[in-house]
């Protein structure tokens, strides 16, 4: 039997198809942006379909640019082994900081807490950095961004809310720590590990100030964002050149808005093709961490 629909559900269904419009809109505009004519963009008027189509403003950024590869497998590389490092970093301290008998426990948690609201600086940051020998070494976008006091901090209340008598009944069992950290905590934690896990994928792959910083110089290092940024500063030259010069459009090739939504597809693209993975260890891990008290 069919169900009968209600005045309710139409305007649920409105409302949800709305919602939907709303949030696709944006991203199919800049889609659309960067898949129309550059020249022809100068015009305005594009929605959500191109209205002359061409790959040519993709052409320009990959043709403008050998390196854009090897940039783009560094970035890929940064964000893998940025994210699993400090996954592991993160949860190792935060475990230590939820055991109850850890005695610098208030003393390290104080610590974390006075990093969020006391900074040194970029020039003592930057010391620190050639100091350690890191300039223009890879480790430079690992180690800086290994630990963070909001992640530890976040990953620490979840912790603490999870039932003591699983950690009890393990050591009963014989458990030492590191087998109650890795196969009963671990599963345990995996919606804020994933969570975590996300921002610090994010933050490693849209990085270029690092590379601007302590790498730029190591052609080997360089990285998606930073590559890209240098082809909007170009674009961005190339019209202003253009505009000083009295020219009555920009010509194709130079067109920043189109190549700025061209580059943005490209730096967007990735982390939207891995958030499905991550969801699905949400949901995993929301099953396993129903169990609490």
């Amino acid at each position: 039997m069919k169900k009968k629909w209600t005045a309710f559900d139409i305007i649920l269904t409105l409302f949800m198809l709305f919602v939907v419009v709303i949030t696709l809109y944006p991203f199919l505009n800049i889609l659309a942006i960067s898949l129309n004519d550059a020249t022809d963009t100068a015009r305005g008027g594009i929605h959500i379909w191109p209205r002359e189509f061409t790959f040519a403003n993709y052409e320009e950024i990959f043709g403008s640019n050998d390196r854009l590869l090897q940039a783009f497998f560094m970035s890929i590389l940064r964000t893998v082994i940025g994210t699993v490092t400090g996954i592991i970093a993160s949860t190792m301290l935060a475990y230590t900081l939820s055991r109850k008998d850890f005695v610098l426990n208030g003393f390290v948690g104080l610590l974390l807490v006075l990093t969020m609201f006391i900074s040194g600086g970029l020039i003592p940051e930057y010391m620190l950095i050639r100091n350690l020998g890191l300039i223009n070494d890879f480790s430079v976008y690992i180690l800086p961004m290994l630990l963070s006091a909001f992640n530890v901090i976040v990953i620490r209340s979840f912790m603490d809310n999870l039932p003591a008598a699983l950690e009890e009944s393990a050591k009963i069992d014989g458990a030492n720590d590191f087998v109650i950290f890795s196969r009963i905590i671990i599963p345990l934690c995996m919606p804020v590990i994933a969570t975590i896990a996300l921002f610090l994928a994010v933050a490693q792959w849209n990085s270029w100030f690092d590379t601007y910083l302590y790498a730029r110089s190591n052609e080997a290092l360089t990285t998606l964002q930073f590559e890209l940024m240098k082809i909007i500063d170009n674009a961005n030259i190339s019209s202003g050149d253009i505009n000083s010069q009295n020219a009555e459009i920009v010509a194709g090739q130079t067109n920043p808005q189109s190549i700025k939504m061209a580059i943005t597809i490209i730096a967007t693209v990735p982390i939207l093709l891995v958030y499905p993975f991550l969801q699905k260890y949400f949901v995993t891990g929301l099953t396993l961490g129903a169990v609490k008290s």
